[in-house]
């Protein structure tokens, strides 16, 4: 059987304890007058002690019976004082320790009034109750150690889940920020193709075709999108040739998508494209997305202007339409959405009515310098 390291450090401790002790006691029943010199019971005393120590984790409060029961019959016997008491100092610690505070305290306080027993019995102790306050000491001091342990790596513990959990609902916040923008981008765009199929199906058949062939496409891509999404929440694999990451180099089929959902898209880029950091690639994807889902949903003219400009260290988002036409609907997650994924990558962002009669979306990302 493979022995766990506490078990193997608990022996290990025992083992220098029971040293310490038997070289300890017979120093020190050299040097004093003890009521009863050191003898064979006095060892096997100081020897229990100790070892009962290997086993302090697993059973705590046995341990600390087995150690009171010990020392204390060592000191009423009349044994000088010695470091068996070290090894009673950390069998009331470990009570303390690896316990609940209503499960330690009653029984190291018996182990308290045990101990105690041999003030009246050795002549080594102080007198009468002054004894009481040195020998109280071997209990109470390794207690309070003990509870402040135990309660600091509570608390640790505590911070650590929560941590933890902080990490897991920013995670699912993402998530669900991302397959917002996903699936509401998707439906708007088949809503609108499918109002149009329906619209034009009694007198131009081939029309709704063509609007029904922009519903399979939108809806595929859509599907692909999300199941990339999910697929990073669940950690398994997804086909990076089907559902690549959305990414600014992927505006051209954006771009198609919305106009066959009856959006007129112009697309300008000033500067050179090149790569980008892989987080900046999918909020500027997004921040397009959702401006331009928005101009399908709420916007009375079905026209937008994206530019798309690659600085030294940013890239610059600038999504306009006529006025009126994007304005998200109370509560929604779409232009407060756009912000928090700028500004949690230390980029700026605005949205609003322009001079020129225009309903701007700006954003600035910072790339690094990335090359």
């Amino acid at each position: 059987m493979r022995l766990s390291r506490s078990l193997i450090g608990d022996i290990a401790l025992a083992l220098v304890l029971t040293v310490v002790g038997l070289g300890g006691t017979t120093s020190a029943n050299a040097f004093m007058s003890p009521d009863r010199p050191i003898d064979a019971v006095g060892f096997g005393l100081v020897i229990a002690t100790a070892l009962v120590l290997s086993v302090r984790r697993r059973w705590p409060l046995v341990t600390l019976a087995v150690a009171t029961l010990c020392s204390s019959t060592y000191l009423v016997l009349g044994y000088t004082y010695g470091p068996i008491l070290f090894s009673f100092f950390v069998a009331v610690y470990t009570v303390a320790r690896h316990l609940p505070l209503a499960r330690a305290w009653p029984p190291c306080a018996l182990a308290l009034v045990i101990l105690l027993a041999h003030i009246f019995t050795n002549s080594a102790s102080l007198p009468g109750l002054l004894g009481v306050i040195p020998g109280s000491a071997w209990v109470v001091v390794p207690f309070a150690i003990g509870v402040t342990v135990r309660l600091t790596r509570e608390a640790a513990a505590q911070a650590r889940a929560e941590t933890v959990r902080q990490h897991v609902d920013e995670e699912r916040l993402r998530v669900a920020q991302e397959v917002h923008d996903v699936v509401g981008h998707g439906l708007a765009a088949i809503k609108m193709q499918a109002d149009v199929a329906l619209h034009v199906l009694p007198k131009r058949p081939e029309q709704a075709e063509v609007a029904l062939n922009a519903i399979s496409r939108t809806s595929t891509a859509a599907l692909d999108e999300l199941r990339a999404t999910l697929a990073v929440v669940r950690r398994t694999g997804a086909d990076p040739e089907r559902t690549p990451a959305p990414g600014l180099e992927r505006l051209d089929e954006l771009r198609q998508r919305m106009s066959d959902a009856g959006v007129d898209i112009h697309l300008e880029t000033d500067g050179e494209r090149r790569a980008l950091p892989a987080a900046v690639e999918l909020a500027g994807y997004r921040v397009v997305q959702e401006s331009l889902t928005n101009v399908l949903r709420h916007g009375a003219a079905k026209v937008a202007s994206v530019r798309i400009g690659y600085q030294t260290d940013a890239v610059t988002l600038a999504i306009s339409n006529p006025a009126g036409a994007v304005r998200s609907r109370g509560g929604g997650l779409g232009i407060p959405g756009m912000r928090e994924r700028v500004e949690a990558l230390g980029g700026e962002f605005t949205a609003g009515p322009t001079d020129d009669g225009q309903f701007m979306v700006r954003a600035s990302i910072p790339t690094g310098g990335a090359a």
